[in-house]
């Protein structure tokens, strides 16, 4: 399942989730489930390196082909009958490429993957959370003519009473020569329609219609409503390729130290969540996607942290649906300047936000991009990476707000930069001192230095247990301490009206990484601040967050 509607009526369109033929660099054969990470099998639970992924397909008619790919794991060059088609680093985001003028017949794809550290990786590094092996989320193969549609972007504005809507549709020209093309879109009961648009050749050309919707229901957490923006490309009377995308009408916008979504209010109960599920690791499917979300829902979130990573487009289809308010952040954590200096680290995460915004930009339930968790934001370095990061973000997007999450208490240099600022702490837990004061005296310099004005995100909090470690003196990894530590900061942060949000960290134990010294630290290595195990078994923390949550206005 590639996503939870129908992207495709006139482009064919072959999901290629199935079993497919795997070799490691020392040549063990296996064959591995995709979506998948390689560490689900016995053999390779903790296999870093590379492996090549392998299977068949078959073709009935001359064409040009598209391959998908929505993730794999974490470095990936792609082959066609031997022919090299497209390089990706980054498991967190989408791509594709393309491969011209196939003749009918049975072909092979070839995946070499590689999921090692060092210098030709600048974000994925020993860390706080695993970086898997594999094709860890869905691939498809398209067949495409040789105009086809590559993209489809929606922005919704309020105009008074009605909306006005903005679709850019980009359209690509495979052709070694000029053609013409018809384009007509659908939405909301409308159609929008340019005729006759030239494509020169090899062209990907970007088309913008616009259109006022009058009778529209706006999309909002208590009523999210989607609608099918559809486009078709036609040759003549003949429709020759076509998108859909599921949008919302919502605006987000941020004014005296409030975010606000179609101009209410709004104040996020949130939970940080990692891609990672017992024993079938970052490849969640559909099915236990829904079961996160409906455990949220459940404890009364209305919000979610994609930490630290771009998710999986699936889960944010669900977020959409349900209404649940998404920030989604980009793909580093924790890099110490000389991390961040890594020769990789700027072209990396370039396209690593490109990627994310692009791909992810219709979806109504993200309301705000992050960058750069817990970097080297104290340094004059690193706020010069800060600012262009944002810069870039800017330029693809200017209607959703900008943060990061620091824990460089009283030393961050970056915080004038973000539109929201947002700070993780651990009070209580790494720090063992009363929540109040402490919580006060970041406030009171986040208003000093560079923050006054703005909307402010308590971005992590919390405190690690051991599932089913109970002690009643509350002793450090038990449940009992766990729920000493979020009521206390509950109580503060439920007070302060300077704030506009909080995130728990976090939703569910994670596996970690042994490299590194994070073993030390982690338990089990694993992070075990969740409030449900890695299998998703409740720990004390889920009802004493449920009863704060669904009650936070009455406490």
């Amino acid at each position: 399942m590639i996503r939870l509607f129908e992207e495709h009526r006139i482009r064919k369109q072959q999901e290629l989730d199935d079993m497919w033929d795997f070799v490691t660099e020392d040549g063990q054969s296996f064959s591995l489930a995709v979506p998948g990470c390689w560490e689900q099998h016995p053999q390779l639970i903790k296999y870093r390196g590379k492996g090549s992924y392998t299977r068949k397909v078959y073709i009935s008619n001359p064409t040009n082909l598209r391959l998908v790919c929505k993730g794999v794991s974490h470095t990936a060059d792609v082959y066609f009958d031997d022919v090299f088609v497209v390089h990706h680093y980054n498991a967190f985001t989408p791509f594709s490429g393309i491969i011209k003028n196939v003749q009918p017949g049975e072909h092979t794809i070839r995946i070499e993957v590689d999921n090692s550290f060092g210098e030709h990786s600048a974000l994925h590094i020993p860390n706080d959370y695993y970086t898997y092996g594999g094709i860890t989320r869905p691939i498809a193969l398209e067949e495409i003519g040789d105009v086809y549609i590559e993209n489809i972007l929606f922005t919704p504005k309020t105009e008074g009473s009605s909306w006005t809507g903005y679709i850019e549709v980009w359209l690509r020209n495979l052709l070694d020569i000029p053609t013409n093309t018809d384009l007509i879109c659908r939405l909301a009961e409308m159609e929008i329609s340019e005729k006759n648009i030239l494509l020169e050749a090899n062209q990907l050309k970007k088309v913008v219609l616009t259109a006022s919707f009058e009778n529209v229901t706006p999309w909002n957490p208590a009523n999210p409503k989607l609608y099918m923006l559809e486009a078709k490309l036609f040759t003549g009377e003949q429709a020759v390729d076509d998108l859909r995308e599921r949008v919302g009408f919502r605006e987000v916008t941020w004014e005296d130290n409030r975010l606000l979504i179609n101009g209410e209010s709004i104040f996020l109960k949130g939970f940080n969540r990692h891609e990672d599920y017992g024993v079938i690791g970052c490849a969640i499917p559909p099915q236990l996607m829904a079961q996160d979300l409906d455990m949220m829902m459940d404890m009364g979130a209305n919000a979610v942290r994609t930490c630290h990573y771009p998710n999986d487009e699936r889960f944010l289809d669900l977020c959409d649906e349900r209404g649940i308010l998404v920030w989604e952040e980009n793909h580093a954590r924790g890099l110490s300047l000389e991390e961040m200096q890594n020769p990789h680290f700027e072209e990396q995460c370039k396209d690593c936000i490109d990627e994310m915004i692009t791909n992810h930009y219709n979806h109504p339930s993200i309301f705000i991009w992050g960058i750069l968790n817990e970097c080297a934001s104290e340094t004059p370095e690193g706020r010069e990476m800060y600012r262009k990061q944002f810069e870039q973000i800017k330029s693809l997007d200017m209607t959703r707000p900008t943060t990061f999450a620091t824990r460089m208490h009283f030393t961050d240099v970056c915080l004038d930069l973000p539109d929201v600022v947002s700070f993780n702490i651990y009070s209580g837990w790494y720090q063992d001192v009363p929540v109040l004061g402490r919580h006060n005296d970041e406030m009171d310099w986040i208003a000093t230095a560079g923050g006054a004005g703005k909307p402010i995100i308590v971005s992590e909090f919390g405190a690690a247990a051991i599932h089913g470690y109970r002690d009643r003196g509350h002793s450090k990894w038990s449940e009992e301490r766990q729920v000493d530590i979020l009521v206390e900061n509950f109580e503060v942060y439920r007070r302060d009206d300077r704030l506009s949000g909080i995130f728990i960290w976090q939703f569910a134990d994670c596996r970690v990484t042994e490299e590194g010294g994070w073993f030390a630290t982690r338990a089990r290595s694993h992070n075990n601040k969740g409030v449900v195990d890695e299998y998703r078994r409740p720990k004390e923390a889920y009802d004493v967050v449920k009863d704060w949550f669904t009650n936070w206005e009455a406490k």
